[in-house]
């Protein structure tokens, strides 16, 4: 197989950096002690946790960054984990939470990590006000009060916030990428006006996780370098390099050959070819991801009630989900991914042609056109196309416009995607994270928005939005679970964004590797517990 120049290049000086013998000029395995991942990478926008809300970014951010509390993705049942904070503990009140640092925990710089800084890194979060600051300012954070309301006291932090929130849903906030500790003396070096370093961090690291950032060129690769210093101990493998490569059937000859370790993006096709080679082995992991479908209510088409009850009976279901979705897709038509707290089993829409012809019919509608962008990734066109065969069958014409992940995400954070068909996935362990941002607009005529409901301009019902922030304050576990059903029977049987399919991950991998993990349901993908034995 011949590679591109610049991923020959990349290997090449991986293997010279840490392996003589991985200097062969057969490219028979990767090197003992890196970790060469294929995958399409092509989503990420920036790799400051303040701003990376892309699985790809994440992917990145979660291995240079801690955070100061943590949990196991794969037994979510054991609850919260020290991290950065050591214990943590909450005011009468229900107000305030105060964490007390770890000490003796350094960043990749040198630095010591201090409260100091953890409180930095949340204020610059939402002062800076990207897309993941929602999960920080739904706490009555704001870039005007949150230097007042987050505060370092020696070696503790306090986060006051505007009212009393359940204990869990604070905790499961601060897991996220958003939450990642920055190393303050660092990123002060590199702060461009007001810009609190986002520019510099951007393409750069600055943190005290088990990687620090070793290169990142959009679009074709990214590396990780090995922290041998790590305060939870040094990494198994002393490079990871995560490769673009789009196409499934490339990352599994890739795989077959041994030219990489891990294949992530496999169709249900190759994952049923590698299954017969005895030198690779098939990982399956659920995930919290969704397929959705969401319809701008920008477009005069789209806005009418018709249609969107019409698109309900527009998706074959069945049909996808037993041939280019199978084994990694089940269907899902709930926002409360299936595992979480509140998950809802009602799944009865049904593909019907001719029910959607009738509810079209009686509104008067029998033709309009549609022209939409959707990312160039294989099961995302399959199932836009799919749904353009679906929808000539009322009259309605679907025109389907390809680009890169990066290049949908900036129109659809513009509200410029009529049909927007893409993934969505949990930012943090509670199903307040998909109710947030699924169901919750409070100002739909405002210039900019960052959750999925304004990026479709959903003007979300008052009474809906109104029982999803009452959620968060309730203790009883059945009071919740009860709460979540309801709200998602009411935008089940009328909302214009439409979960359709969630994720099951099915990774290729060579045998002899372990600790493999995407992070489960809740989090990303994690490479510090990776090995390789020989094969």
């Amino acid at each position: 197989m011949t590679f591109p120049f610049h991923v020959r290049a990349m290997l090449l000086a991986t293997a010279v950096a840490l392996s003589p013998a991985a200097m062969a000029p057969a490219w028979a395995e990767t090197p003992a002690n890196a970790l060469v991942v294929a995958a399409t990478i092509d989503d990420i926008i920036s790799l400051d946790p303040a701003q990376s809300f892309e699985f790809s970014g994440n992917d990145v951010t979660q291995n240079i960054y801690d955070r100061l509390v943590d949990f196991d993705p794969l037994a979510l049942d054991k609850g919260f984990q020290p991290a950065l904070a050591e214990s943590w503990k909450v005011s009468e009140d229900g107000k305030t939470i105060t964490l007390t640092m770890r000490e003796g925990v350094k960043f990749q710089s040198g630095n010591p990590v201090r409260a100091e800084d953890a409180a930095w890194s949340l204020q610059r979060a939402v002062k800076l006000d990207k897309s993941p600051a929602f999960i920080l300012t739904q706490f009555g954070l704001t870039p005007q009060n949150v230097d007042q309301m987050v505060r370092a006291e020696g070696n503790t932090l306090s986060i006051t916030m505007d009212k009393p929130y359940a204990e869990s849903f604070v905790l499961n906030c601060l897991t996220a990428s958003v939450g990642a500790v920055v190393d303050k003396e660092t990123v002060l070096q590199h702060v461009e006006g007001d810009d609190y370093g986002n520019k510099w961090l951007s393409t750069n690291g600055a943190g005290s996780g088990p990687f620090s950032l070793g290169a990142w060129k959009p679009n074709e690769a990214v590396q990780l370098v090995a922290n041998d210093a790590y305060w939870q101990g040094a990494p198994a493998m002393k490079r990871v390099i995560v490769k673009n490569v789009q196409e499934s059937s490339a990352q599994r000859l890739q795989l077959e050959q041994g030219d990489i370790d891990v294949a992530r993006n496999l169709t249900p096709t190759d994952i049923d070819a590698i299954a017969k080679n005895d030198k690779v082995q098939i990982l399956n992991e659920p995930k919290g991801r969704m397929i959705y479908m969401g319809l701008n209510q920008k477009d005069p088409l789209l806005s009418n009630p018709a249609v969107i009850q019409a698109m309900r009976h527009l998706v074959d279901f069945e049909g996808m989900a037993n041939s280019f979705l199978k084994g990694q897709w089940i269907i899902h038509q709930n926002f409360v991914p299936a595992g979480y707290l509140g998950a809802s089993d009602d799944n009865s829409w049904t593909y019907d042609v001719e029910a959607a012809k009738k509810i079209l019919a009686d509104a008067g509608i029998t033709s309009g056109t549609i022209t939409t962008k959707v990312r160039d990734l294989r099961e995302y066109l399959d199932v836009a196309q799919t749904l353009q065969a679906s929808m000539a069958q009322v009259g309605l014409t679907l025109n389907i416009e390809q680009m890169t992940g990066a290049q949908v995400l900036d129109a659809y954070r513009a509200r410029q995607v009529p049909v927007f068909l893409g993934e969505w996935g949990p930012d943090y362990a509670d199903p307040q994270t998909n109710a947030s941002t699924f169901a919750i607009n409070p100002d739909n005529e405002a210039a900019k928005g960052s959750t999925l409901a304004w990026r479709n301009a959903y003007a979300v019902p008052k009474d809906m939005q109104d029982a999803v922030l009452a959620t968060v304050t309730e203790g009883d576990s059945a009071k919740r679970t009860a709460m979540y059903l309801d709200i998602q029977k009411q935008y089940h049987d009328s909302a214009p964004i439409l979960p359709l399919f969630q994720r099951v991950e099915q990774d290729g991998a060579r045998k002899g590797l372990a600790g493999w993990s995407t992070g489960g349901a809740v989090s990303s993908a994690m490479y510090r517990s990776v090995t390789k034995a020989a094969q």
